[in-house]
């Protein structure tokens, strides 16, 4: 250092000054402008990916809010249409019982005019064939009562009895 200090110079000193300054201008004109550019152009890039990636991401968020909201919507829809299709079929299956119901009754109420007219028929089949079975009774016992003269006359004298006591 005192070698320095011993051999300092002037005008080598004030040419080392002005290289220095030229070298610094030239420098700042050629090399730190367009480095300096180069860090602002990559600064504003940066910048703008990251607004970018902010914007993604809140649209990001705002589709999965909507994603949300119609996934809700189709949920809902589907309950309703759930709820709509059991009303669909409750109805429909108390219609056909209520339409089974009456066709039940009206089968019933058809056997039973069946039946009561059948019975009717039956009934009205056994009167006759009691009457001619009487008919044939009554006429094989009056064959046999008429068949004898004394008979016949103590017959019409019984019933003329019962005619005057009357």
């Amino acid at each position: 250092m005192e070698k320095l200090i011993n051999e300092f110079s002037i005008g080598l000193f004030f040419w080392q000054l002005v290289l220095f300054i030229g070298l610094v201008l030239l420098l700042r004109k050629f090399a730190w402008k367009p480095i300096l550019d180069a860090v602002e152009k990559r600064e504003d890039g940066i910048k703008d990916a990251l607004d970018s990636a902010e914007k993604a991401k809140l649209e990001m968020t705002n589709l999965q809010a909507d994603n949300e909201k119609l996934l809700k919507e189709a949920r809902a829809e589907r309950e309703a249409m759930l709820k709509e299709a059991r009303d669909i079929k409750n109805n429909t299956i108390e219609t056909a019982k209520g339409e089974a119901q009456e066709q039940a009754n009206k089968i019933i109420e058809q056997a039973q005019a069946a039946i009561e007219s059948e019975k009717k028929a039956a009934m009205e089949e056994l009167k006759n064939h009691v009457a001619s079975l009487s008919l044939e009774i009554a006429e094989k016992v009056v064959r046999t009562e008429l068949s004898n003269k004394g008979k016949q006359l103590e017959l019409v004298e019984t019933m003329l009895a019962e005619k005057t006591s009357k």
